[in-house]
C-alpha cells in the first residue's frame, strides 16, 4: 500500500506569540514542531504500513526548517520525505497550498492520504478536503478509527454528540482526530536511520507551477494579540455576604448573570 501523509510545521504549543515592528508574527527564537494532529496521521500511516505492507511518504510545504519536521516523521518510521519549498509560497493561503500539495501528491503513487484534522496555528481545517476535491477522491474528516481490507475502508469519525461509521473505497483522503492512536516517539535507532532516508526538495517549477498559477484568494490584513488577562479578585468576609457580593459583581460588572 502506498501511503502519503501531509504534515505541517507549526509553533510549539507553549510558544509565546509576539508581533514584530510590522505587525506580523515574529518567529525568531520560536521552537517549531510537527502540528500535533499531524502526528496522529503519521502514526496511522506507519501502522497501516506495518499491517498491510508498502511505504509511507511524508509531504510538507514550508521553508528549510520544515526538513526538521520531515526528519522527525522519518525517525518515527516513515520511509521517504518530500518538501515543497519556494519563496512564492511564504504567504500562501489554504487554496494555494492545497493546489501545490495535490500537484505533489499526483506524482506519488497513493492509495490513501492522511493529514491532521486541523492545524493549531491557523485553525483552518481546509487542506484535507480541498486536496480531495482537486484529486477527485472521497474524503472523511475527524477520523477516530480506520480499518482497511483490500481496497475498502471502514471509518469511524467524530460528529457533534457522537460518532458515525462510513464505508468508502480507496483512494481516499483521511484527516485524523485526537483519539485515533497514540503517536510513538522516535527511537535512537530511528533517528539514526532517518538521516539516511531520502528527502526530496521540490520547487514550484519542479511541479510545473508558477507563482502566477497560485494567486491568493484570501489574505490576512492584520494580527492582534488578545487583551492581557486581568488579575483575579478576592472577596473577603463570611460565606453568605461574600456570595451576595459575588452575585452582584457577576450581574453588574461582569454582566454574565
Amino acid at each position: 500500500m502506498n501511503i502519503v501523509v501531509y504534515i505541517k510545521q507549526t509553533f510549539d504549543t507553549e510558544a509565546k506569540i509576539v508581533l514584530d515592528g510590522s505587525g506580523k508574527i515574529d518567529a525568531n527564537g520560536v521552537n517549531l514542531i510537527i502540528n500535533p494532529y499531524d502526528e496522529f496521521a503519521i502514526e496511522e500511516g506507519i501502522r497501516l504500513k506495518e499491517k498491510l505492507g508498502g511505504e509511507v511518504t511524508v509531504v510538507s510545504i514550508g521553508g528549510a526548517r520544515a526538513q526538521e519536521a520531515i526528519r522527525t516523521a522519518l525517525a518515527m518510521g516513515a520511509d521517504k520525505g518530500v518538501l515543497v519549498t519556494d519563496a512564492a509560497l511564504e504567504n500562501a493561503d489554504e487554496w494555494a497550498n492545497a493546489e501545490v500539495l495535490a500537484k505533489a501528491v499526483s506524482q506519488i503513487p497513493c492509495d490513501i492520504l492522511l493529514a491532521g484534522r486541523i492545524a493549531i496555528d491557523d485553525g483552518a481545517s481546509q487542506i484535507g478536503v480541498r486536496v480531495a476535491e482537486i484529486l477527485n477522491v472521497p474524503s472523511i474528516s475527524s477520523v477516530l478509527k480506520l480499518d482497511i481490507a483490500g481496497t475498502h475502508a471502514t471509518v469511524t469519525r467524530e460528529i457533534d454528540g457522537g460518532t458515525e461509521t462510513i464505508e468508502a473505497d480507496l483512494p481516499l483522503v483521511i484527516t485524523a482526530q485526537k483519539g485515533l492512536n497514540d503517536p510513538r516517539y522516535p527511537s535512537v535507532a530511528g533517528i539514526m536511520k532517518a538521516k539516511k532516508k531520502p528527502l526530496q526538495t521540490l520547487s514550484l517549477a519542479d511541479l510545473g507551477l508558477s507563482a502566477g498559477d497560485l494567486a491568493q484568494k484570501m489574505s490576512v490584513l492584520k494580527y492582534t494579540l488578545p487583551d492581557a488577562r486581568q488579575a483575579g479578585r478576592k472577596i473577603p468576609g463570611d460565606a453568605a455576604p461574600a456570595a451576595q457580593e459575588l452575585a452582584r459583581l457577576l450581574h453588574e460588572e461582569a454582566k454574565i448573570l
